[in-house]
């Protein structure tokens, strides 16, 4: 008699939904597409497929990896089943900043956008529709970035689905040889790889540099150092090589401190500028008032604890290989 309960139908129950989330994210890729082809407000710039480019490459590596991971699911694989972990955990974990985020910010937001809204053309949204705007986003976000990826995390976390795909998947995996935790933040590395590249691509390689902003050839080239700085630091990582736990920590200590001391000196609307952004939407960023005067150190100081706080709770995983 197993000492656990097998879970095969909830395996596959959740790589159903795991799959239909991955087709949602690539109808995200279609709407955007269709949104910039097919519909053009008077007096709105044209919206290049460069400008949209980072969202849709998120977007279509987000649908082949649900996909990818809810036909794993299905078929039981260990695999799978720590990757839809560290997937679940990232989701919640985020989930819960951005609904945290998003009640702050957002009533401020919404209050400034209407009042600074042109008295020639609207009056702005009465308070009642802005209440109503706020409690939306609120319940959506609680919904959408809180209780279903805590489902998703409750299940996959289980000590049965995981006796379930070792019992079903005995060959050892790649997910294996490395604690979950640490391949979490490898596989976060590795995605930030490609986002770097593309960077340059789109346009947007507009790097805070200690005081100044790399434009051109320059801030291409830091897009390319950082991808590779990513790259080895996740192969070191994965390996348990503590080289890899203190090159992301000198890396972050100082893209942070680069970034204080340009923003400290400049507006986050000139990195705007610099990128080429309509004067449209940089007008919109100013009548939030967002980002603009000192709030962008402040946002740079609080981002960055978190993953100080995740390398610290990592460390342990490295004491033996230092």
């Amino acid at each position: 008699m197993p000492v656990y309960k097998n879970r095969s139908t909830g395996l596959v129950i959740f790589g159903i939904l795991t799959i239909l989330l991955g087709c949602l994210a690539a109808l995200f890729v279609v709407v955007m597409l269709g949104q910039m082809v097919m519909i053009k407000p008077a007096n709105t710039p044209a919206v290049s497929v460069a400008t949209i480019l980072p969202a849709i490459s998120i977007y279509v590596m987000l649908a082949v990896a649900l996909i990818w991971l809810g036909i794993g699911s299905i078929q039981a694989r260990r695999w799978a089943r720590a990757l839809l972990l560290i997937f679940s955990w990232s989701w919640l974990v985020m989930g819960i900043i951005m609904t945290v985020a998003m009640s702050l910010i957002m009533p401020k937001v919404m209050t400034s956008l209407a009042a600074n809204g042109d008295p020639n053309t609207n009056h702005g949204l009465p308070p009642a529709a802005i209440t109503g705007i706020i409690v939306f986003m609120f319940i959506f976000f609680t919904v959408f970035f809180v209780l279903i990826p805590a489902v998703w995390t409750f299940f996959y976390n289980s000590r049965h689905v995981k006796s379930t795909c070792e019992a079903r998947d005995p060959v050892t995996r790649w997910t294996d040889a490395c604690p979950l935790p640490v391949l979490g933040f490898c596989l976060w590395l590795l995605l930030a790889v490609p986002m770097m590249l593309i960077m340059p691509v789109t346009g947007h390689a507009v790097i805070p540099f200690f005081g100044m902003f790399l434009t051109g050839l320059p801030g291409a080239l830091f897009c390319l150092a950082v991808a590779a700085i990513w790259g080895y630091a996740a192969w070191w990582l994965y390996h348990l090589d503590v080289r890899g736990w203190w090159l992301i920590l000198i890396a972050l200590l100082m893209f942070t401190a680069s970034g204080l001391l340009t923003y400290a000196h400049h507006d986050i609307v000139e990195m705007y500028q610099l990128m080429g952004y309509p004067q449209a939407q940089i007008d919109q960023i100013q009548k939030s008032g967002l980002l603009t005067g000192n709030r962008m150190s402040w946002l740079m100081s609080f981002s960055i604890l978190p993953f100080l706080v995740y390398l610290l709770f990592i460390k342990k995983y490295f004491q033996n290989k230092s």
